[in-house]
């Protein structure tokens, strides 16, 4: 080769027919392009080009850079149940066989099979939401966010919505209640204080209402917020849930719910407070309800709403609800998840459940075998979290595979360059890594990682 001028980038094609079959012609010569470039920059500056395997190799590189998922899964040690940051839910295996087997060929999402006419989307999870909760009716939209703006578009647009100050909250990623009232075209009117709500306070705000000027339109519901991933305690007071319908009832006011998770199960039966469930406040009067699917339901991402037939059907046909409504896999991995529930397999089948279930001395038991087998590290008693803005502040007891590398951060780095990245936590400057939220399947890859970076010494940088 010339070592003062670059190949021509025909040559260098002849020599990537490996490269060509695995990323494409096209994307190959770009790429290959690219490494002439550096080439003669190289050149310019009087530094000594590299040889034509160089260039491959530089173009490779820049192959695997280029096409590299940016989603791509990851193992989650962390013992944060439902890990926003990693996707909540992990899907149980009907739940991905029915997304494999809707979105492989075609399937009857809009086709009446019984009619041979159109069909409509809406009623493949409706029929097992109305028997697992007893609503009269169901919808389900993309996420909860989805749900509240179209609930609150279809009801509350032009008309006041009575909200207590202890619920105007926000979540993550900034989305506050606020701020999609707005957007949702419904008047907020802000009730009690933030630790202390009463039910004269909503009588009070009725009487504001009316007292205004005529023109205004009368309110139109009475909205109730989960709040989230933060609590108020101490000196506290606010109606129950059943003083609150029966107040709103008697004049002729909406109750509205934002569950937020929206549990099928009794968590106290795991140790936990008891989360409110989506059949507890559809008995207790709340006209519409809406949750999340990939948080306590174990499910897809998915809003869920519920509740009287005739404020549902005003919601299915609001021009929004087209714009937010469910493909195909989504619908597929829901109803698949919510027949875990109907036949009383929910624990056994749907992971978050299976983690929030397994007994401590059967995580300890995982947490040992990491450490035997990498020779390394101890074992603690620890806590995982339930995460995703359900039963904040409460925990489950666990244990833990401690390590205490020269520099934790450092160490974290290189388990989430690893593939699959493993994501773990640290506390007290030491590396934790929970068995709770590690798929039993994915064990020994969990051991086998750190192991390789405890006894892999970094090699030196090459200087520049």
């Amino acid at each position: 080769m010339n070592e003062r001028h670059p190949p021509a980038v025909e040559t260098l094609l002849k020599q990537a027919g490996a490269l060509i079959e695995t990323f494409g012609r096209p994307l190959t010569t770009e790429a290959l392009r690219s490494a002439l470039q550096e080439y003669r920059l190289q050149l310019r500056a009087g530094k000594e080009p590299i040889a034509d395997p160089q260039l491959l190799a530089q173009a490779a590189q820049q192959l695997q850079a280029w096409t590299q998922p940016s989603l791509q899964p990851v193992i989650n040690a962390t013992g944060v149940i439902l890990h926003t940051n990693l996707g909540r839910a992990p899907l149980s295996r009907a739940a991905l066989q029915a997304m494999q087997a809707a979105s492989q060929g075609y399937a009857n999402l809009e086709f009446d099979l019984e009619s041979g006419k159109r069909g409509s989307r809406l009623i493949h999870a409706e029929k097992l939401l109305q028997k697992l909760t007893g609503a009269e009716a169901a919808l389900v939209v993309n996420n909860c966010a989805a749900a509240a703006l179209l609930a609150l578009s279809a009801l509350a647009k032009g008309h006041y919505a009575l909200i207590a100050r202890s619920q105007l909250v926000e979540i993550g990623g900034g989305f506050r209640v606020p701020d999609v009232m707005k957007q949702s075209g419904a008047k907020l009117f802000e009730i009690g204080a933030t630790n202390k709500v009463r039910l004269s306070d909503y009588a009070e705000a009725l009487q504001t209402i009316a007292q205004k000027s005529t023109q205004n339109p009368p309110p139109a519901l009475l909205l109730r917020v989960h709040t989230s991933n933060f609590k108020i305690i101490g000196f506290t007071e606010e109606p129950s849930l059943s003083e609150i319908t029966q107040f709103a009832h008697q004049h002729q006011l909406i109750v509205m719910e934002d569950l937020g998770s929206g549990t099928l199960l009794d968590t106290a039966a795991y140790g936990l407070e008891h989360e409110p469930t989506a059949q507890e406040a559809l008995a207790a009067g709340v006209d519409v309800l809406f949750f999340s699917g990939d948080k306590l339901l174990g499910g897809p991402q998915a809003g869920i709403l519920l509740g009287r037939h005739s404020l549902l059907e005003k919601i299915k046909k609001h021009p929004l609800a087209r714009a937010l409504r469910a493909d195909k896999t989504r619908l597929a991995a829901l109803n698949a998840t919510l027949l875990h529930y109907l036949k009383n397999e929910a624990e056994r089948e749907i992971p978050i459940w299976r983690m929030m279930a397994e007994a401590p001395e059967s995580l300890r038991r995982r947490a040992l075998a990491w450490q035997s087998r990498a020779g390394q590290g101890e074992v603690l008693a620890a806590h995982s979290t339930i995460g995703g803005g359900s039963l904040p502040g409460q925990s489950l007891p666990t244990w833990v595979w401690s390590l205490n590398p020269p520099s934790a951060e450092k160490f974290l780095a290189r388990l989430r360059q690893q593939t699959p990245p493993v994501i773990a936590r640290i506390e007290n400057d030491r590396v934790l890594l929970d068995p709770r939220t590690v798929l039993p399947e994915q064990d020994e890859i969990v051991w086998q990682t750190a192991q390789k970076i405890l006894f892999h010494k970094p090699q030196p940088k090459e200087t520049q």
